[in-house]
């Protein structure tokens, strides 16, 4: 073939991929209530999660049992203050504190037995006060005995410190320890930051997935894919068409939600490069929606691939580092992991957004994140065309 004959055949083939994404943007447009599910993701969506609350402790319920009512102890009591701790009253006993935190009244019951002024007031030995913690919602309950740990440690600098004053030492004679931190990226610790970027990253991920699937599986129930099968088009560019259209929307989608809301609302910044940032998305919706097609090759309905989709989308999102640390799983889950594309896109996201990162820096994600999604393109086209052999 002649080079001209090469190029026309090009045209053409261009040209039918360009008339099929156009037919698949349709097809989306006019499917009103997955057209709504979309722009819901991409803005309404990340307003609620990143701005409708926070993860700190705040306004903890605490009871106290007063079995000393000295100044040690009136001084512990003090320090349970506001925002963290809400102190909601006193008990006569210990035993009365325990049955209101069973039936729900408090999270916290600091109770100090007899004597524990007078133990604090010699220092030859340790006073000691319980603090009982309700940890049926674990995350909340761990950070409030935390926070509470750090109000006995202040408690006891601030006797030592008087202690050892009165002795004669001075505060001079202490050993002083200067912690001076640099925060790095995220300066001024705005949680909303992290919040919207892991929501955007999630949303994003879900829809990746979804919506080439959901394409998919609208042909097999419309009966139109036997239609396009035996038109002039090859199976790759009917399953590329699919791709390219949820690509261009999920890219327009993350560029609203980026710029129209995650900016104005909650001051996420761009440190480095937004094109480069917009063209890795694509890339991973490319990859993930490689992935949406190999699950709509297992659907008949679309029951069934809302429930296969679920079953793939749960374990990325929980799994891959946005909501728990890599760190923090066994070894075996962190490898298996390692072959999901949103364990690389997380790297790349927060390294673009908050550090200012390029190429130099990334260029391993990348990679990893393309090998990925060529793979999953190419299982997909092959169980594609298996179906219809």
């Amino acid at each position: 073939m002649t080079g001209e004959t090469l190029w026309a055949a090009a045209r053409v083939r261009l040209r039918q991929l360009a008339l099929m994404t156009a037919k698949e943007l349709r097809q989306l447009w006019r499917d009103r209530p997955l057209a709504a599910f979309i722009v819901y993701i991409f803005t309404v969506d990340l307003l609620l999660a990143a701005g409708g609350g926070t993860r700190d402790l705040l306004d903890v319920a605490v009871l106290v049992h007063d079995g000393d009512r000295s100044a040690a102890s009136r001084e512990l009591v003090h320090l349970i203050q506001p925002p963290y701790f809400r102190l909601k009253g006193e008990v006569p006993t210990a035993e009365d504190g325990i049955r209101r935190l069973d039936a729900g009244d408090a999270m916290l019951l600091v109770s100090i037995p007899p004597g524990f002024g007078e133990t604090l007031g010699r220092g030859a030995e340790a006073a000691h006060a319980q603090l009982l913690v309700d940890t049926s919602r674990a995350i909340r309950g761990y950070l409030a005995a935390s926070y509470a740990a750090r109000i006995v440690e202040r408690l006891g600098a601030s006797l030592g410190a008087g202690r050892l004053a009165r002795a004669g030492g001075g505060a001079g004679a202490r050993l002083r320890l200067v912690n001076r931190p640099r925060v790095w990226y995220n300066p001024g610790l705005i949680p909303t930051w992290f919040h919207a970027i892991s929501e955007l990253l999630t949303m994003m991920t879900v829809a990746c997935i979804v919506l080439p699937a959901a394409a998919l599986v609208r042909e097999k129930e419309r009966g139109t894919i036997e239609q396009l099968l035996v038109s002039p088009l090859t199976p790759f560019q009917v399953m590329s068409s699919k791709v390219l259209a949820m690509v261009l929307v999920t890219v327009v989608g993350t560029t609203v939600a980026l710029l129209g809301v995650a900016q104005p609302a909650f001051g996420v910044p761009v440190r480095g490069s937004l094109l480069l940032f917009m063209a890795l998305t694509a890339l991973y919706a490319f990859t993930n929606a490689g992935l949406g097609l190999v699950a709509g090759t297992f659907a008949r309905n679309s029951g069934q691939v809302g429930m296969i989709v679920m079953l793939i989308v749960m374990p990325i999102i929980m799994l891959s580092g946005t909501w728990v640390t890599l760190e923090s799983m066994p070894a075996p889950l962190r490898g298996v992991m390692s072959f999901s594309p949103l364990r690389h896109f997380i790297d790349i996201a927060y390294g673009i957004l908050l550090r200012g990162s390029g190429l130099d820096v990334l260029w391993r994600p990348v990679l990893a994140m393309t090998a990925i999604g060529a793979t999953l393109f190419a299982v997909g086209l092959w169980r594609f065309r298996r179906q219809f052999e």
